[in-house]
């Protein structure tokens, strides 16, 4: 037996020599030659008790993967220790699909574009430099394949056209056009050319040099971020320390960033917050149900993997001030390890007033504030998702995510106004869609176990004591079981949750906890019947509380590819497990109901969702206090 390097923390992503291992391994035991693809290698992490016990007991190193043999279309999952170099778990996944592959998006452009009937195609709309086409595949519906198609790994195009080899691929779609994709074949199955209309001149471009008359701005003065000591924050490995904050970062292909082992050090002693926090899915449904868009669903994480989309970053323009940078990892269908150079983006920032108070006799007491982030960045097709994690002094955890890039447009009949999105162009409209992120929150305030708790406020009836009806109480309740923890906003209460440790009380003698402060939610707007439901049940909710299992990690299940039915948060919250005074998951859907407008197009600016956890109780008081004035010249903030 070999054993892991003592030096790996558990909790480092996986290396590329690991990736080679991975490889190596399944190949000797499923004799498939490069006909075997991986569409996902994973860290198979050690649960937080295996990590509590690693300097007695060393935690095995090993990978979770998902393969597809492209000799039938079969997908296999198993498990590799690479301490063990074996295969175990390795299962045949009947009536699942692995994950989609950059490789199939490619194979299925190349192919298809040199494909008689598509050419043919593509002809009668006048069209016969192919060069200008693009050519993009999505994951079908499982309930929307053809019964003809029933049983194979079946994708389906957009098809889009430039005005010039360098102009904006997203500006002309061919609307009614699509092509419909053996995946495991690459052969193409059925030319479905619904309708055509007249192509309309539309302005589509963004770059400065292809948009007619653009004059930039000349009025900007540079700004510059320094810090001429350095950061105050200290990298070791992935570990990273900035004032009381402690914790780990670690990143792969399907969820990309990932954070790890959250605690706060306070007054000498370190609690503490989160085990592991992360995106888990990303579902997208576009809601015009006409023939271009009805099928049109991504499960962003799921299907194809924000890791694997994940860009690299360039000081100045995604990220301003003292940067530090950490690699990304991940691979291609061969296994073949890539590296995402400064893919996770580290600094902190100025954040304006910590906190201030003007006394009439000592003045005023003001400290500025700082935090710490660590983002990334992915672009998913036509879309750019930019992932924020905020650690503040005072204990506060922001997470925010801007969207931003191109929407999908269409064309529409001329002299019709369209339902199901806003016109943008001439005869162009962008459909209304949605962005439902799952936000997987695996929490350990003061190291656990946690119940979570409802809040809400109420106006208290007028009476003794109340006479002029200005009171307000808070109603708690805890949420004792997984049917429970389904739990919705609700605005004309305030509605929010408190994650509270049963067994520790701050200096106040109350019990110590983190509150969830809802935002940027809403409901699916869908009928409850809508397949789609049935598939990601998660995004029917805002906040779903589930024990702690090891193997739960995914919401809508592990291979959501063609699913017709969710093997994820709806068949675990049916056992109605207890979650009182226990290692808490909890799943925070959020996102952006996103009704297009004008001023999105051709690009967008960034729009903004964020969510907070916050301190409440935790602490005895502000923990901020301890927080020096900043200098400004030759003095102090504080007068």
């Amino acid at each position: 037996m070999t054993t892991a390097q003592p030096e790996i923390h558990p909790l480092t992503p996986l290396s590329a020599k690991e990736f080679g291992q991975i490889t190596g391994i399944v190949r000797g035991h499923h004799d498939a030659g490069d006909q075997l693809k991986f569409t996902s290698i994973l860290l198979d992490e050690p649960g937080k008790h295996e990590l509590a016990n690693a300097g007695e007991s060393p935690v095995e190193r090993a990978a979770i993967v998902v393969c597809l043999d492209r000799r039938d279309g079969r997908t296999f999952t198993g498990r590799v220790s690479l301490d063990e170099r074996t295969v175990s778990n390795w299962v045949f996944r009947e009536g699942e699909q692995a994950n989609l592959t950059g490789e199939e998006l490619e194979l299925v452009d190349e192919n298809l574009r040199t494909d008689p009937r598509v050419i043919a195609a593509l002809a009668e709309r006048g069209i016969t430099d192919l060069e200008l086409v693009a050519i993009e595949v999505w994951g079908y519906p499982g309930n929307l394949v053809p019964d003809e198609y029933k049983g194979q790994r079946v994708g389906w195009t957009d098809v889009w056209i430039r005005d010039s080899p360098d102009s904006n691929v997203y500006a002309n779609p061919f609307s009614g056009l699509s092509f419909i994709v053996d995946l495991t074949t690459m052969e193409l199955l059925e030319v479905r050319d619904i309708y055509a209309l007249p192509r309309k001149k539309v302005m589509g471009e963004y770059r400065p040099e292809k948009v007619p008359g653009m004059k930039q701005r000349d009025d900007i003065k540079a700004l510059e971020i320094v810090q001429p000591d350095g950061p105050s924050f200290t990298m070791e490995g992935n570990l990273l320390k900035w004032q009381n904050w402690s914790m780990r970062v670690g990143f792969n292909g399907r969820e990309g960033l990932t954070l790890h082992t959250i605690s706060y050090e306070d007054q000498g002693r370190e609690r503490q917050v989160a085990y592991r926090m992360s995106f888990a899915e990303m579902v997208v449904p576009y809601r015009d149900p006409g023939p271009d868009h009805f099928r049109r669903t991504a499960f962003d994480i799921g299907e194809w993997g924000l890791g694997f989309m994940t860009t690299s970053l360039k000081l100045g323009c995604d990220c301003l001030g003292e940067i530090r940078y950490m690699d990304g990892i991940v691979h291609d269908w061969d296994g073949t390890p890539k590296v995402i150079e400064n893919a996770i983006c580290i600094h902190e920032e100025d954040d304006a007033i910590l906190w201030k108070h003007v006394d009439p006799i000592t003045g005023a007491e003001i400290r500025r504030a700082r935090r710490f982030v660590v983002s990334f960045h992915a672009t998913v097709a036509n879309y750019e998702y930019i992932v924020y994690w905020r650690f503040y002094q005072d204990g506060n955890i922001e997470c925010e995510v801007r969207a931003t890039g191109i929407m999908v447009t269409t064309q529409f009949p001329e002299g019709t106004t369209p339902a199901n999105g806003t016109i943008v162009d001439n005869d162009t409209q962008a459909p209304f869609h949605q962005h439902f992120i799952v936000a997987r929150l695996d929490l350990d305030v003061d190291g656990g176990p946690n119940t979570v708790y409802s809040t809400e406020c109420l106006p208290q009836p007028i009476g003794p004591g109340n006479e002029h009806g200005v009171g307000m109480i808070q109603r708690v309740t805890p949420l004792k079981n997984e049917q429970e923890g389904i739990q919705n906003p609700d605005w004309n209460t305030q509605k929010a949750w408190k994650i509270v440790n049963e067994n520790a009380t701050n200096g106040l003698g109350t019990k110590t906890s983190y509150k969830l402060i809802p935002e940027a939610s809403f409901p699916p707007i869908m009928d409850p019947e809508a397949p789609l439901l049935k598939r990601a049940a998660a995004i029917g909710h805002t906040l779903w509380v589930t024990p702690y299992a090891k193997d739960e990690k995914w919401p809508c299940g592990e291979l959501v590819v063609q699913s017709e039915v969710d093997r994820g948060l709806l068949q675990w919250t049916a056992a109605n497990r207890s979650i009182e005074n226990k290692d808490l998951v909890l799943w925070y859907v959020f996102g952006i109901n996103h009704i297009t407008r004008p001023e999105e197009w051709p690009i967008m600016s960034v729009d903004k969702v964020a969510f907070w956890l916050k301190p409440a109780g935790f602490f005895d008081r502000n923990p901020s206090l301890d927080v020096p004035p900043a200098p400004t010249g030759g003095g102090h903030c504080s007068m």
